[in-house]
């Protein structure tokens, strides 16, 4: 079971540098504006629909949000 741990700790913080670099995107296109020529895309508006997508589907959406915050804060 010492590899599935190795593996578990690989994909911990594969997803800690992704929310890093999420939010050093959302960061740079709000100094810079939409027109960041290396994001290759509208990162905060992205966000910005995803998030009212979950919050139009009422429960489902509130399950969805807790599942992922529970996902991002565990240790």
């Amino acid at each position: 079971m010492h590899w599935f741990d190795n593996a578990k700790s690989v994909v911990i913080k594969l997803t800690e540098i992704g929310v890093a670099l999420l939010a050093l995107a959302i960061v740079l296109q709000i100094l810079f504006g939409s027109t960041v020529a290396f994001l290759g895309g509208n990162i905060v508006s992205n966000l910005i629909a995803f998030i009212s997508g979950l919050a139009n589907n009422g429960l489902i959406g509130l399950v969805a949000i807790a599942a992922v915050i529970w996902i991002l804060t565990r240790r």
